[in-house]
């Protein structure tokens, strides 16, 4: 495979599993609720390739300006991270749920800008800053905007097929094992580049 598909497999993985379980799908599932499927999946995807797009911007100028194998180092020490923060879960906050719940002139508008904001600093966020030090910036992008809007889709999907009853712990769980395994694999790349 080459540099792209890697970058777009492994972005779209990485980010899809990271966004199970987040605030990102907790949010999509209120906004579907108050407004139709199709200019709520508009709104979070233009908002996703925004972020993304900033956070590759970001994560190509530290892979410029650090030596590769430091980089590998800290994306490890980073997922290990993710993986904690996935394992502690994220809710809603009584002003975000506010914010899904208010109707406007346009939902694509009021989802896009809720989604903007949600998603600055957040893990997905960070998780696509440390996969364009690594895999460059069009895959990563392309592949971490694809596999946010896969994952709020299928938060929407399963959401209205099964009402609000889903397995968050067992989601949660997997979801922090894989963000680990991909963070063990990197410090151990990370080692044998600076030994």
């Amino acid at each position: 495979m080459d540099g792209f598909l890697v970058a777009l497999v492994v972005s779209f993985g990485v980010i899809f599993v990271a966004e199970l379980g987040d605030k990102s799908q907790l949010m999509a599932l209120t906004f579907a609720t108050r407004f139709k499927t199709v200019p709520v999946l508009i709104g979070i995807t233009v908002a996703t390739a925004i972020v993304h797009l900033a956070s590759v911007a970001i994560g190509v100028g530290l892979n410029a300006a650090l030596p590769t194998g430091w980089i590998s180092l800290a994306a490890g020490l980073a997922f290990l991270g993710f993986g904690v923060w996935t394992l502690r879960g994220d809710k809603l906050t009584e002003e975000e749920k506010r914010k899904a719940e208010k109707t406007g002139k346009s939902a694509i508008f009021a989802v896009g800008v809720a989604f903007f904001l949600a998603e600055l600093g957040d893990k997905t966020m960070l998780a696509t800053i440390t996969l364009a030090t690594k895999y460059g910036w069009f895959g990563t992008w392309l592949g971490s905007t694809l596999g946010m809007v896969a994952a709020d889709a299928l938060a929407i999907l399963v959401g209205r097929l099964l009402g609000r009853h889903l397995p968050e712990r067992t989601i949660r769980y997997g979801a922090a094992v894989l963000f680990a395994i991909c963070g063990l694999w990197l410090i151990l790349e990370a080692v044998r580049e600076l030994s």
